[in-house]
């Protein structure tokens, strides 16, 4: 189990969105939960996002996969890394290290990528609009951050495959070794250059952009066949100036506009379904044959432990805890089932054991669907 050497609060108190830092020894006697050969064989699969970033004699180049083996057998020695998005969905190794961070929000955690580098390989110079601890494992890299972007760096065109800027200059300049951690808020310039074959795992978190948000509430709005209404004004008077929009015509548009945004019954369950989405795709096996509720009863009934799929999001409301989002798809519970329902959203395993009574048969319903939807599957190691 890995477990962080600090505390998140104080970390959270002095650093969050706020600077950058070098936590040295964040990890005790850090050890990889992958080796450099998974993450090649990672990358050769076709559901998973991967990326050869290579920089030799300073020709930048990017190829996503998936890779052929034959990628491997004829790589330099030098100047190259393998990156793999979301590798805490494809191993389950991997996905122990996320636990560590479980203090923080779930719904703002991103993915956890992994690096594997060869010697002087990296991505360039280049800022990031989101949270990221960036762990060492095996092997060192040198990792230089600039000062916040306020408008005073220039993108560079030396390749249309990475952004990248011109420079920076440091304000943090060290080598990282195996369970030194590095934490970068969005805005800050950053590059890791590396100095021996070296792992590492960036743990990312991404808040949605305004943008996102309403162009995401407009989408909902209209699945959800709301605000199919038209401007209502019997009290109109004729007008001396065609093409002029009174003031009170403008007030009444924009009331019209804005009534959505005041519905916090549906901003709530909408932020619930956005939020719950993961940005990356996961690892979901539905059973060949729909269980049955009393397959899954019996099962439950023999001690059997379910796991959630790594990487899916299931939220609830504070104000509303009778309600959970999954994958964004909302679940509403009596209130008797509210205990299992905070459960399954605070934990990755279930067993029957949790409320400390049997399940009820409406908890054993909502079990099997998210059983038979791949959410949770049976752990057959048990």
């Amino acid at each position: 189990m890995y477990q962080l050497s600090f505390s998140l609060e104080s970390f959270l108190a002095e650093f969050w969105h706020k600077k950058p830092t070098i936590i040295k020894g964040g990890f005790t006697d850090f050890v990889d939960p992958i080796t450099p050969e998974e993450v090649a064989g990672l990358t050769m699969e076709e559901e998973i996002d991967s990326r050869f970033v290579s920089n030799l004699n300073d020709n930048w180049t990017a190829e996503h996969g998936p890779f052929e083996e034959s990628k491997f057998s004829e790589l330099p020695t030098s100047n190259w890394q393998l990156i793999v998005q979301a590798a805490n969905h494809w191993h389950d190794g991997v996905a122990q290290l996320t636990k560590a961070f479980e203090a923080l929000p779930q719904w703002l955690f991103d993915d956890l990528m992994i690096c594997y580098s060869e010697k002087g390989g990296g991505v360039g110079p280049h800022i990031d609009q989101y949270d990221v601890f960036i762990i060492q494992g095996s092997g060192k890299r040198q990792w230089r951050v600039g000062d916040k972007d306020v408008g005073q760096y220039k993108e560079t065109h030396r390749t249309e495959a990475l952004r990248q800027i011109e420079g920076f200059d440091s304000i943090i300049d060290q080598v990282l070794e195996p369970g030194d951690i590095l934490y970068i808020p969005p805005g800050f310039p950053h590059e890791g250059v590396t100095l021996e074959p070296s792992m590492s795992y960036s743990m990312g978190y991404r808040s949605p952009k305004e943008q996102e948000l309403i162009s995401n509430f407009a989408d909902y709005i209209l699945s959800h066949d709301m605000g199919d209404v038209h401007q209502h004004n019997p009290l109109m008077e004729t007008q001396a100036h065609h093409g002029e929009v009174k003031s009170s015509d403008l007030t009444q548009l924009t009331e019209m506009m804005t009534k959505a945004f005041q519905d916090q019954e549906s901003i709530k369950d909408f932020m619930g379904t956005m939020l719950s989405q993961s940005r990356h795709q996961l690892a979901f096996y539905p059973p060949e044959e729909a269980w049955s509720a009393e397959e899954v009863a019996q099962y439950f009934e023999t001690d059997a432990v379910f796991l959630k799929v790594s990487g899916l999001r299931a939220l609830y409301n504070e104000s509303d805890p009778c309600v959970a989002y999954i994958d964004g798809n909302m679940y509403k519970v009596d209130k008797e089932q509210q205990p299992l329902l905070q459960w399954l959203c605070n934990n990755n395993s279930i067993h029957q054991s949790v409320l400390n009574r049997p399940f009820e048969s409406a908890e054993i319903a909502l079990l099997t669907e998210l059983v038979n939807k791949g959410y949770w599957f049976c752990d057959e190691s048990e």
